[in-house]
């Protein structure tokens, strides 16, 4: 079993020839083409879209979650921060009204 990769132009815009997978000297359980337009690429799984392994996905995953907890909890201080600001000027106002030190009369 073997698949064939149609040439084409790499990110730089240089053509790269076709070839057949598996290669020569490669993988040879790797019998499909996979990749995009601007690379291409024998692989063993024809799902596949990277040609990179998949266990740099991973750390990015962690990267992000924890990028994003942190992110979470400085909006959830920001947030318990404003409330009780609120809380404390709403709760030190006077109760009662000012005395303007003017009486008013009736006409």
């Amino acid at each position: 079993m073997s698949a064939e990769c149609s040439s084409y132009l790499n990110a730089d815009k240089v053509l790269v020839s076709g070839f057949s997978c598996p290669r020569t000297g490669g993988d040879a359980g790797a019998v499909y083409c996979c990749g995009f337009q601007d690379v291409k690429y024998c692989c063993d799984d024809p799902h596949s879209f990277f040609p990179y392994e998949h266990s740099y996905m991973w750390w990015l995953s962690v990267g992000a979650l924890v990028g994003l907890s942190i992110a979470a909890v400085v909006l959830f201080a920001f947030i318990i921060t404003v409330c009780v600001l609120c809380y404390l000027f709403i709760s030190t106002k006077p109760r009662s009204k000012l005395d303007t030190g003017l009486s008013l009369q009736m006409a």
